[in-house]
């Protein structure tokens, strides 16, 4: 293709008879002044039919615009199964949210009909997006829908596994909760896993497998194997130094990374699963400040990390940290199949897991009916049949509400005598006057009458009358209460009796030595028994289980970071480029912009 100097062909106002309709805002047309913006930072190429601008399995660092002519997308490309998503005519753009998270592309846009298109770099659109808000926000929408098209049409990798086996759930949920588009195919079940096994050569007990076009096939691959195939995030190369390390990736970290990145220091943000933390299990957030229609979990942390992403964070997941030791005036981290990241200072946001329900037989069920989350995934793994929900919590609430628009019956068990003790009132208003929600106070589930490995009913009791009954469900969802993810910080911080992170005046009180001597300040309200390592959100003990104080809390850890950071002298490695550089802080090329710190 070559480029060449001639003005943009207006786009025209009608669809081509042939285009697919915008569904949901995903597939939306520029106006012609929004191509004229483009067109100043862009060049201009001419496309023939058959010409492949994307391909399926490949990066792509580049934002098409299509000026004349028609473009399909399309799954498979090249294979038998080949079929077409989508075809889109002038004045739509390609691209969806991989494109703006560094991921491969989960399809092939081919040219239909021949005409122009105009081509951006990925990082000129970012910084162009910042100038123009409602531009930004439209990319980021139709891009958002076009993920959800994408998952909801089965493209991408499959899985291949049996209902029965813990690591094709790991896999599934390890997809689902990082949003990428593939395929489950159950090994019981589907006509297709046969033919599949056969073509293969993979005998069934060597399954789960993964499937990436027809031509790559992981066998039982590790979570940090499938990231790697479909670039979700690149392997360390070397070990890596950085001014602030995140540990986790909820709303606190996502929150922190955004501060920590914008503010110039060069920042990490890892999580051992997904973005989102227990943030994006949420199917709707309705309280959340400035969503007034609500926002699901998993829209608000792609939103987040996108937002981290442009002030040029570093997001690597799955990172599963496993130690964490003070070196020299800063701390190394060590990463789970990734190395060590030493860092000048810290943010622990891993948050809290859902306590596991301990009831008889439980555990013959629970790789196959119990849940902890409520998400599209698991939604789609009972839709026709009743299932109940057990907790009192906002959590258990929304996944209530959410659940009982796909099945057919949601019985939730509260344990104590009033649905709104600990409930949201926004909630329990519509809980009550749902009529698919069947509310049973004074109720605890005491066993499990399970079949085939499968859940067939629970055995619930009111706690006041001793009085117990078989609940016909066949899926239970656990929201009762949480334990902090920091079994792997060891003793190296103080805890509280439950395993939540000190922070303030009670965590240099259990300070060990003589670590607080010489600092020249006291332990500031966040920050942990080591000086520079703060803790925020869930994982923090004392603090507010809300989505909007873990995001507070994100944002307050990164000023006083800086209060840390101006209070400490240490040795830096200096950008290359620029020897003026601040002290006080690690600089790599490309990461951070060594600002001095919002006000």
């Amino acid at each position: 293709m070559a480029g060449d100097d001639r003005p943009p062909e207006a786009a025209p106002d009608e669809a081509v008879s042939f285009e697919t309709p915008d569904l949901y805002g995903a597939y939306p047309r520029l106006s012609q002044a929004q191509i004229a913006f483009l067109a100043e930072h862009a060049e201009r190429f001419r496309v023939e039919p058959g010409q492949v601008l994307v391909r399926e399995g490949e990066g792509c660092a580049e934002f098409l615009v299509i000026l004349s002519g028609s473009i399909e997308v399309v799954e498979a490309h090249g294979t038998p199964d080949e079929r077409v998503l989508r075809v889109h005519g002038p004045g739509r753009f390609l691209g969806e949210l991989g494109l703006l998270q560094g991921q491969v592309a989960f399809y092939t846009a081919r040219v239909r009909e021949p005409g122009e298109v105009l081509s951006l770099p990925i990082d000129r659109l970012r910084v162009l997006v910042g100038r123009d808000p409602i531009l930004g926000d439209l990319i980021l929408r139709a891009y958002l829908g076009r993920r959800a098209l994408l998952v909801g049409a089965g493209a991408g990798f499959r899985i291949l596994g049996s209902r029965y086996s813990p690591d094709t759930r790991r896999l599934r949920e390890f997809a689902a909760r990082n949003r990428l588009p593939h395929r489950w195919i159950d090994l019981e079940a589907d006509q297709e896993a046969e033919a599949l096994l056969r073509r293969f050569s993979i005998p069934p007990e060597e399954t789960p497998i993964v499937i990436w076009r027809d031509q790559r096939v992981l066998r039982n691959p590790s979570n940090a194997e499938l990231a790697r195939l479909i670039g979700l995030s690149p392997p360390f190369t070397e070990e890596r130094r950085s001014d602030l390390l995140i540990v986790g990736s909820g709303p606190a970290g996502l929150a922190a990374a955004v501060y920590s990145a914008s503010e110039g220091l060069t920042t990490d943000l890892m999580d051992a699963i997904a973005t989102g933390g227990q943030a994006s299990t949420s199917s709707l957030i309705e309280n959340y400040f400035g969503f007034p229609t609500g926002i699901s979990g998993s829209d608000l942390a792609a939103r987040g990390e996108l937002q981290a992403r442009k002030f040029e964070a570093r997001v690597w997941v799955p990172a599963e940290a496993t130690s964490l030791k003070p070196e020299e005036g800063a701390y190394r981290i060590t990463f789970a199949e990734r190395g060590d990241v030493v860092a000048h200072t810290v943010v622990l946001a891993t948050g809290a897991w859902y306590r596991r329900l301990e009831v008889p037989g439980i555990e013959r069920v629970e790789r196959t009916s119990v849940y902890y989350a409520a998400t599209v995934y698991e939604a789609q793994q009972c839709s026709a049949d009743p299932v109940a929900v057990v907790g009192g919590g906002n959590s258990a609430g929304q996944a209530v509400l959410f659940l009982a628009q796909r099945v057919p019956r949601v019985h939730l068990l509260i344990r104590g005598p009033d649905l709104g003790a600990k409930m949201s009132r926004y909630l329990v208003d519509q809980i009550e006057r749902h009529p698919r929600v069947n509310v049973l106070l004074n109720s605890e589930v005491r066993g499990v009458v399970e079949g085939d490995d499968v859940l067939r009913a629970i055995v619930v009791e009111n706690n006041r009358t001793g009085e117990r009954r078989n609940l016909v469900v066949r899926a239970m969802f656990v929201f009762i209460g949480t334990r902090p993810r920091t079994a792997w910080l060891g003793d190296v911080v103080a805890l509280d009796d439950r395993g939540f992170v000190l922070t303030g005046a009670s965590a240099q009180a259990r300070a060990s030595g003589t670590v607080w001597e010489g600092q020249g300040r006291t332990c500031l309200g966040l920050e942990t028994s080591l000086p520079g390592v703060f803790a925020a959100g869930d994982v923090r003990s004392g603090s507010v289980k809300r989505v909007a104080s873990a995001a507070g809390e994100g944002a307050m850890a990164v000023h006083q970071v800086h209060e840390h950071l101006g209070h400490t002298t240490v040795d830096v490695a200096r950008h290359p480029d620029d020897p003026e550089a601040p002290s006080g802080r690690f600089t790599e090329p490309g990461g951070g912009r060594n600002t001095s710190p919002a006000n």
